[in-house]
């Protein structure tokens, strides 16, 4: 039976992306579900490292530097670019280790910077991990294990959001936030980048929102003269709040910039149909999140305000 070229690669797509992908997102939902409560108690009685200790942010960028030096080593790099002239992708060379690293410190920390309203990083990250999901199984070759993690994610994050949409019970702190954005990272150049020319560019549309806040944080912060690590309270979705948007429907126009640019991007490897598909199901569970999170009533906490971002 003839099949249109459309289907077929729709095809083989969802034969690639096996059962197990799905299995991984939910049992990851399921254990955090039950895991975030403990946290939460226990964080209210004890406290955690990043409540406890107010890390230096040269010791943090040393940690994080050293870390992506690690993962640089283990093969986790970005070799080549899209050569805009056309021909083969350009080579990096000796500049491959400081744009890789560039790239995982950067993303890390911008995921960081879009931690300052409740569900916004948790909502954004969601969106991104199940983009890079399709991708990863759409390009050729294939990165199956990276499109199980990326999903693996996207089930932890919506367990945390399902204490974290407004009124929070839990916020995702440096530890968290870091962490989410180091996984992004990473995926993103072993799974994405990793496959055709093109698909160098692909993780630019993906992580549109945090990189679109920390580029213009840091030009900001620059021009005034300032540390672009120094905290304030200037970033897009403070910018959103200040114009009189409520803190839902700043998570839900900047979460919809990324489901817009996450669509671009699955666009141009051919799935956007399937896209639509995950991210119809993913704004249902989350808008059923945002209601449990409402009906449950948590105990009064202190507003979401940037959060250690000096820190780097």
């Amino acid at each position: 039976m003839y099949l249109p070229p459309i289907c077929h690669r729709i095809l083989i797509m969802i034969i690639k992306l096996t059962h197990a992908h799905i299995i991984g997102a939910f049992i990851s939902y399921l254990i955090g579900v039950f895991i975030v409560p403990i946290v939460i108690e226990f964080s209210q009685k004890e406290g955690l490292v990043d409540d406890i200790y107010n890390l230096d942010a040269k010791f943090k960028l040393i940690i994080q530097l050293s870390i992506a030096t690690i993962v640089y080593l283990l093969g986790v790099q970005i070799d080549t670019i899209f050569n805009p002239l056309g021909g083969a992708p350009l080579q990096l060379g000796i500049f491959s280790y400081p744009i890789t690293i560039l790239w995982i410190v950067g993303i890390s920390n911008a995921v960081n910077f879009i931690d300052g309203v409740d569900g916004l990083a948790g909502s954004v990250i969601s969106v991104s991990s199940i983009t890079l999901a399709l991708i990863a199984v759409a390009i050729t070759p294939a990165q199956p294990i990276t499109a199980l993690i990326a999903f693996i994610l996207a089930g932890s994050m919506l367990a945390f959001l399902t204490f974290n949409f407004n009124p929070a019970k839990i916020f995702m702190g440096d530890s968290g936030a870091l962490f989410s954005g180091f996984l992004l990272a990473t995926l993103s150049i072993a799974g994405v980048m990793k496959g055709a020319a093109l698909a160098v560019l692909l993780p630019f549309l993906v992580l549109a929102v945090p990189i679109m806040d920390i580029t213009y944080s840091s030009l900001r912060r620059i021009m005034k003269g300032k540390s672009p690590f120094v905290a304030d309270a200037e970033h897009i979705h403070h910018k959103l709040l200040k114009a009189g948007l409520s803190q839902k429907k700043t998570v839900a126009l900047l979460t919809f910039i990324a489901i817009v640019a996450g669509a671009v991007a699955t666009y141009f490897t051919g799935v956007l149909k399937n896209y639509f598909m995950y991210i119809a199901i993913l704004i249902i569970i989350m808008i059923a999140l945002s209601f449990i999170s409402i009906l449950t009533k948590p105990h009064p906490i202190e507003p979401h305000t940037e959060h250690n971002e000096n820190n780097t």
